[in-house]
């Protein structure tokens, strides 16, 4: 069985993160979508509404669980018996940054054989989907439906309607 994990803070999802999971998915047997606890405590959802907005997302899609997970991604590929990790790029930045972070698993993981990091294109439509760009044209009151899935969009609207100026 072919494992890997899609870690990720998903605050909020997008339809970037799902189209990402669902095309990975199609590349394993089980993905487990792994859902960061921010440290920080500077998420406008919490890990629990995340992995509930998510399950909606993605429901009736078979061989993808949802977790949450604090710490090392090299340490959740073991405790998870996973083969890959998984990871979106849309920018040269992006690849940059992923390829120091897919390295520095590799080496974190030497120990117990490889951790293999799987790069995945986003569809040419959310390239420029991030969580950070919903939250900003949220502050400035633009319409985000758009970058959301129609299953979540009216409660992830509600939440993001408090961020910034008021009018």
């Amino acid at each position: 069985m072919r494992r890997a994990i899609y870690p990720g803070t998903f605050d909020p999802p997008h339809l970037g993160h799902i189209d990402l999971i669902l095309r990975g998915r199609a590349l394993v047997d089980e993905l487990i979508v792994a859902v960061a606890i921010n440290r920080d405590k500077s998420a406008l959802f919490s890990d629990d509404e995340r992995i509930e907005l998510l399950e909606r997302c993605l429901t009736g899609h078979e061989g993808i669980r949802l977790i949450a997970f604090d710490g090392l991604v090299v340490d959740l590929l073991e405790k998870e018996h996973a083969d890959f990790i998984l990871r979106g790029i849309r920018t040269f930045s992006d690849f940059e940054a992923e390829l120091a972070m897919a390295y520095t698993n590799r080496q974190l993981f030497a120990g117990q054989g490889a951790a293999e990091t799987l790069f995945l294109l986003p569809q040419l439509e959310y390239a420029h989907f991030s969580s950070r760009r919903v939250k900003e044209v949220a502050s400035f009151h633009g319409d985000v439906g758009m970058f959301l899935p129609e299953v979540i969009a009216d409660d992830v609207k509600e939440r993001l309607a408090g961020l910034g100026p008021k009018s």
